[in-house]
């Protein structure tokens, strides 16, 4: 079984200090895929400690962005598709082919920024990284391997997947132009929603909480962070949980880790 964990750690500094390294130690995943990082590369290895294949993606902006991948497995090849120009240089997108007992599947850490309703600008850099992800979704899905693309990608799809979707309707994050490149990665290109497979059609589970009122503790949240799967690998997935720390002090990241089990 492979156990793989995705989460925005919101500065892996920070991260490290307020309880990361316990939930790896009980977690014990075999790949974890970060966002937000916002560390130096020669520090990304340092603060996960020994035992981890590191991939990162720093962004060339300081303190800010940068994903990354840990792995116990060997990593034969990585990639930022730098050549890409909305992958370039900003820290959003890394790739890592992953050993797994002679099969081959690549793993994808992807960080797409929140986007502001009131800026057309931002929008339409958001816009672009989806298209510029979709290029990739479709490059990848004809190559025939299996593919992992996890991150924190700020799009809550569907009305079960945050609390308050009738006064978020003009948000961005759940913006109709923005969840229609979702419904074409599972729709047109068939790519398969992981968590949202093994959960079923219920509200959440979400992943990440508003600092406003007590929007973590009444579980008014969002479902933004996603595992993202080719068919033949989303075929093998058999559970799926969302590690929410039991209250909101003793979080190590505003956002919660997505695990997903594999039988591979």
């Amino acid at each position: 079984m492979l156990t793989i964990a995705s989460v925005n750690v919101n500065g892996l500094r920070a991260a490290t200090r307020k309880g990361m390294h316990e939930w790896l130690a009980t977690r014990s995943p075999d790949v974890v895929t970060m966002q937000e990082v916002r560390a130096p590369d020669d520090m990304v290895a340092t603060l996960l400690g020994e035992g981890w294949n590191v991939v990162h993606a720093e962004s060339t902006a300081k303190g800010r962005a940068g994903v990354a991948i840990a792995t116990r497995l060997p990593v034969t090849d990585s990639r930022t598709c730098g050549d890409r120009v909305a992958f370039a240089d900003n820290g959003r997108w890394i790739e890592a082919d992953l050993d797994i007992g002679g099969r081959l599947l690549t793993v994808i850490s992807a960080y797409v920024h929140t986007g502001d309703e009131t800026s057309p600008e931002r929008m339409a850099e958001k816009h672009a990284f989806f298209e510029a992800m979709t290029e990739r979704m479709t490059e990848l899905r004809a190559d025939g391997r299996l593919v992992l693309l996890t991150g924190d990608l700020n799009v809550a799809h569907r009305e079960e997947d945050l609390k308050n979707w009738k006064g978020n309707l003009t948000s961005a994050g759940f913006l109709p132009e923005e969840r229609a490149h979702f419904d074409h990665w599972f729709d047109t290109l068939g790519w398969v929603d992981v968590a949202r497979s093994l959960s079923g059609e219920g509200p959440g589970p979400y992943s990440w909480w508003s600092y406003r009122g007590r929007a973590y503790d009444n579980d008014a949240g969002w479902r933004i962070d996603y595992q993202i799967a080719t068919p033949e690998l989303a075929a093998l997935a058999t559970e799926t949980h969302v590690d929410r720390a039991p209250t909101w002090d003793t979080r190590w990241s505003d956002h919660a880790p997505i695990v997903v089990t594999y039988s591979m």
